[in-house]
Formats: structure tokens, C-alpha cells, sequence
């Protein structure tokens, strides 16, 4: 499939994440549950022979009872003795498992948490759509005409598009995401309502939050404010997004002003892309600062990429980081390279709350992506020149217990009391998985199983 170009430029052609760059310069521990009689026996990646399938049996008395399973044989972590994991109503436990318990015997795999993708366009999306031949591009605004372009293209629906995504990301082991989703006159509120269909019909396998996002722009495309107060106003989003307001809109303080003037207004939260570097991201950055202080908003705002920040002198960044840390204000990264990834341990370190996520997946802006957060992970790890394992260790917890404290989710760690969100895959340890990235045998959640073998289980 190709879709109409448009005429090409004298300038060098730029990639997604050079135009992103480019925007700014315009302007482990194991669980302490009932050890197993077996010993593990399954590492690598190879395809499970017969006998090293999971399989799964009801006990004699499991109907009328509460919903309780037992994951048999299991390395949490990757920890070396295997032990069982008793879930009763989607919660671990350390008590017995009651009479007729489900058992699911996961031959000597590791559990690791389930993994939350912070930053997503699943609207734009051509997943298992015919390949499309992208048109050159090299700036937001015809960037964002190629949308259009491959909107009105693809023959199926939005929504289908977007649950096909949304339920792949499911099966490679995402437990929530926060979807971004185009608002602007050349869609209406399409996109809303596409992707919260998708939500509605993944709900039993995946927790979703909804950015109206003004790719178009807010104070040059006029028509956008009003259809981001509508999204708000009903209730369709959870949050109302931005974009660059130096240096793709140009009007800083007008973009800011509506943004925020409906985030508050209907009691939404905000999350702005901030692709500006050097002084203009800093001074985009400080006025997000001042207007989440001045409306209280303190835990309802995020900041998106944030290019200004990894070139910032240490002094300086401290500084950000502790104002960031202060107004209650978290950051996310798509990890796009070595010198745009967000300093993740030191951000942590003041006290600010991040988040890592795929962006756009296979789009009118890039053929790459693919919604898998652990390889996600992969190339965090990549970008940090990871070498330890603790480093390796680091990047997977920044998809898993960073998401999820991003997104207000509790935090996963197999131990009683934990929610039952979890992925059981074969290999040795935490970092050799997040370096081989082997498939995700099964993902539960809250105690149900709700993808095997790279396939959503029905609910």
C-alpha cells in the first residue's frame, strides 16, 4: 500500500527521531511463597517441546467457588529454587490454596511484573495493515500531512487498527498503556472515540489512559481547542496533551492557557510533548512548572521526550529536577537514542516520577515500533550503554515498577498482596531476558491468563 506523496524538498531527509531533535532547534527479588517440589529445568528462548508446554487443570470443586489458582513451579525473578504461586481473586497469597484451585504448572519459567508502556500513538497505527510506502518528510507540519494522508488510506477501521495494537501489546506483556490520540479539525474526535471502543473491549486484559493530543497544533490549527474542551467535558479522555509550545505553535503562553484552562476546568490531567531543546525547551519547561503550581496540579501533569534536559550542565539539571520533583510534575521517555533518553537514576533520584513507552508503531512517521515494552527495555538499555547487571535490571524496572507508578497502578512484585499481573517466560536471570527478549509464554492478569503462545485468551 502506498498513499499519495508529496513533493520532495532539496533538504536531506531527516528519520522520526532527527525531526523530533530537529523540532527544538526550530524554536529483584524473590517472592517469599510455598517452594515447589521441582527444580527449574527450562532456560533459552527455542520454541517448548511438548513436555515443557504449560498446561493448565481445574480442580474437582472449582465451580461456585472464589476465582483462585495456583501457578505451579515457577521462578519469580528468575530466581533459582522454584516455588508456587497461589493467586485467590486476582491477589498473590500466602495462605494455602482452597479446595478445587485452578493449577497452572509453568514448568520452571520466570515470572516477571507485567510492564506499563507510558507513551503511545495507537490511532496512527498500519499494524497488520498491507506495507505502506512512506512519503519524504523532514519537518512536524508535513509530518503530521502524512497522518492525514494514511488516515484516510487504510481501509480499516480506526478502531480495529487500534485494538489489533492495543491487544498485540497485551500478548507481549503490557498490563497498561497511556494512549495519545490525534485531536485536530482533519479527524474530529475519530480518534477518541476509536481508541476508547478498543479500551472498552480490552478492559479485562489491559488498563488504558486517553490523551486528547493536538498533533496539529492548538493555536495554529483553529477548531482544536474546541475539540479538546469537548473530549474533556465528556469525559471521553483522562488527560489533554500539548505540543511544543515555542516552537511548533508559537505562543507559548496561549497554548499553555488552553491546555490547562480545560485540564482544569473539567478535572482532567495534562501531558504535553515537549520535543524543544536547549533554552527554549527550559523555558517551555519552567511555564509548565508555574501553571501546575498555580492550579495546584501537583500529580496530574507529565512532560513527554524532554529533549531539553540529557544537554542540560549537572548544576542545572539538579535544579529542574528538584523544581519537577516539587510541582508534583513526571516525565516519560521513548528512549529514542543515547543522547535523547531522559537521565532516568538521576531524575529518580530527586524524587521525580518517570515513565518509559513505545511512541508511534509503525506510522506515517517511521516503519519501526512494535508496542513490545520489553523490547522497549532492550533498547532503554541500549541507549544507557548497559552493561551490568544491575544496569539490565534498571531498564526492565523502568517499564514495569516506574510505569506503573506513573500511571497510579499498584506496583508488582510477586510477593503476598501483589496483584497478580505477571508474564512467564524461559530463561536464566532478569538480565539475560531483557537482552534476548524471549517470548512471552503467558501473561496473566489478576490471576486470569489472558495471552498464551503470542495469542489474546478470550475474556
Amino acid at each position: 500500500m502506498s498513499f499519495a506523496s508529496v513533493p520532495t524538498s532539496s533538504r536531506p531527509r531527516l528519520t522520526r527521531r532527527g525531526v523530533l531533535a530537529g523540532a527544538a532547534a526550530l524554536a529483584g527479588t524473590a517472592a517469599a511463597l510455598t517452594p515447589s517440589a521441582a527444580e527449574a529445568t527450562s532456560t533459552g528462548t527455542a520454541a517448548p517441546a511438548p513436555a515443557d508446554r504449560i498446561t493448565e487443570r481445574d480442580g474437582p470443586e472449582a465451580a461456585g467457588r472464589g476465582r483462585a489458582t495456583v501457578f505451579r513451579n515457577v521462578r519469580p525473578y528468575g530466581a533459582r529454587r522454584p516455588v508456587d504461586i497461589t493467586v485467590v481473586d486476582g491477589t498473590v497469597t500466602a495462605d494455602p490454596a482452597p479446595r478445587g484451585a485452578q493449577v497452572v504448572d509453568c514448568k520452571g519459567r520466570i515470572a516477571l511484573p507485567t510492564l506499563v508502556d507510558a507513551h503511545i500513538h495507537p490511532d496512527k497505527t498500519a499494524w497488520g495493515e498491507p506495507w505502506v510506502t512512506r512519503s519524504p518528510a523532514s519537518t512536524i507540519a508535513e509530518y503530521t500531512a502524512e497522518d492525514v494522508k494514511l488516515y484516510h488510506a487504510l481501509r480499516t477501521p480506526l478502531k480495529e487498527r487500534a485494538q489489533r495494537l492495543m491487544g498485540h501489546a497485551v500478548t507481549r506483556g503490557t498490563r497498561a498503556m497511556r494512549a495519545h490520540v490525534d485531536v485536530a479539525p482533519a479527524y474530529g474526535l475519530a480518534g477518541v472515540e476509536g481508541v476508547g471502543a478498543a479500551r472498552r473491549a480490552l478492559r479485562h486484559a489491559l488498563d488504558v489512559e486517553i490523551v486528547a493530543f493536538p498533533q496539529h497544533g492548538i493555536v495554529r490549527t483553529p477548531g482544536t481547542r474546541e475539540l479538546l474542551e469537548e473530549a474533556a467535558r465528556t469525559g471521553a479522555v483522562d488527560r489533554v496533551g500539548g505540543i511544543d509550545p515555542i516552537g511548533f505553535d508559537e505562543a507559548l503562553d496561549e497554548q499553555l492557557d488552553v491546555v490547562f484552562g480545560i485540564a482544569d476546568r473539567h478535572g482532567a490531567g495534562v501531558d504535553i510533548h515537549l520535543h524543544e531543546r536547549a533554552a527554549t525547551g527550559v523555558r517551555s519547561l519552567r511555564a509548565i512548572i508555574a501553571r501546575t503550581r498555580a492550579l495546584s496540579m501537583q500529580g496530574k501533569v507529565t512532560v513527554s521526550h524532554v529533549f531539553c534536559l540529557p544537554g542540560l550542565a549537572e548544576r542545572e539539571l539538579d535544579q529542574l529536577a528538584h523544581e519537577l520533583a516539587e510541582a508534583g510534575i513526571s516525565l516519560t521517555t521513548v528512549a529514542p537514542s543515547s543522547d535523547l533518553v531522559l537521565p532516568l537514576a538521576r531524575l529518580r533520584g530527586h524524587g521525580v516520577r518517570t515513565g518509559l513507552g513505545s511512541d508511534g508503531v509503525r506510522d506515517a512517521w517511521s516503519p519501526f515500533g512494535n508496542a513490545d515494552m520489553l523490547h522497549r527495555s532492550h533498547l532503554l538499555a541500549w541507549a544507557q550503554d548497559a552493561r551490568l547487571d544491575e544496569e539490565l535490571e534498571a531498564a526492565f524496572r523502568a517499564g514495569a515498577d516506574d510505569g506503573a507508578q506513573l500511571l497510579g497502578l499498584p506496583r508488582v512484585d510477586l510477593k503476598p498482596g501483589s496483584a497478580a499481573d505477571f508474564m512467564l517466560v524461559r530463561g536464566e536471570c532478569l538480565p539475560q531476558v531483557v537482552v534476548d527478549m524471549p517470548q512471552r509464554d503467558v501473561v496473566v492478569r489478576g490471576g486470569r491468563v489472558v495471552a498464551r503462545d503470542g495469542a489474546l485468551v478470550d475474556g
